[in-house]
């Protein structure tokens, strides 16, 4: 035994994982705490290995000597950048171009054509990737809607895509991804879409202006305010919930039906399911898809 780890165990600051910083179990309740009252994400025991091997990762570049200075920051009144940059560490951004390919068949099937009947009459047509991560979700919702509706930019039709992390959002607003994050996107839509940006690097793609002018990004936490004024025909909020514990789901899940117009769809995570008051307004529709009721 080391004269520091012996310190550590005298001082009653037992480490939960072997590593240059003490980590105790009270610095992991201080930052799931922190992590679950910003972004509702819950993190249970066995997250301890990966919460230090990410955020060390912050204390050496913020040149802190301790979780417990560390929390101290995160907590203050100067740590907002910090619980971003905490949270961005702490997530998984997981994601693909058409991810779960059968909603977006659905969409292009089941749901344009009446919103496309709409856009044509001069009305109002809104969609929602809600945790859109780095753009590919909301893209791949711009290029189904394109393909049924190809006026969409001249009529009031536009996708909404918001993510708790800048850091996404900035990347989501670039629309460059490598020609392998496109594999998965149909080679007809891919071609005519996104175009080759050697600038950015060799095998770069980059959203076209038609597919951009589509998309708005914001950066929006689904548990804090959200300042939306209109609501939504379409909705899509996949695998994020997954990380809130259940009563945080139903609140989420609750928010969303006030901002869907009368019929409006819902397409959520292949692991997750609607619960609370929302299930007596969302009605099934298809394999995690929901319709709210007219």
């Amino acid at each position: 035994m080391t004269s520091d780890s012996g310190s550590r165990r005298a001082a009653g600051r037992e480490s939960l994982v072997e590593g240059e910083f003490v980590f105790t179990a009270e610095d992991f309740r201080h930052i799931a705490e922190i992590l679950h009252s910003y972004a509702g994400i819950a993190l249970n025991d066995g997250k301890a290995a990966l919460v230090y091997s990410r955020l060390a990762k912050r204390l050496r570049t913020l040149g802190l000597r301790s979780f417990r200075d560390y929390c101290e920051l995160v907590q203050g009144v100067d740590g907002v950048d910090e619980r971003q940059l905490m949270t961005a560490a702490l997530t998984t951004n997981v994601t693909r171009f058409f991810r779960e390919p059968h909603h977006f068949e659905h969409l292009r099937d089941q749901v344009m054509p009446g919103l496309a009947e709409r856009a044509r009459r001069g009305e109002r047509v809104r969609l929602w990737s809600a945790a859109c991560s780095n753009g590919q979700e909301p893209y791949s919702m711009a290029m189904t809607a394109l393909a049924v509706l190809p006026e969409a930019n001249d009529l009031d039709f536009r996708i909404l895509a918001t993510d708790i992390d800048p850091n996404m959002v900035a990347e989501g607003i670039a629309g460059v991804y490598s020609a392998e994050h496109l594999d998965a996107a149909p080679p007809m839509l891919r071609n005519r879409f996104f175009e080759k940006a050697p600038a950015q690097g060799r095998d770069m793609l980059s959203a076209n202006a038609a597919l951009r002018e589509l998309v708005s990004f914001r950066e929006l936490n689904l548990i804090g305010n959200w300042p939306m004024r209109h609501k939504f025909d379409v909705i899509f909020c996949r695998n994020v919930v997954i990380y809130f514990d259940d009563a945080t789901q139903e609140r989420v899940w609750k928010r969303f039906t006030p901002l869907m117009t009368p019929g409006a769809t819902l397409y959520i995570g292949h692991s997750e399911r609607v619960s609370g008051s929302a299930v007596n307004q969302l009605t099934p529709a298809g394999l995690t898809t929901y319709r709210l009721a007219p």
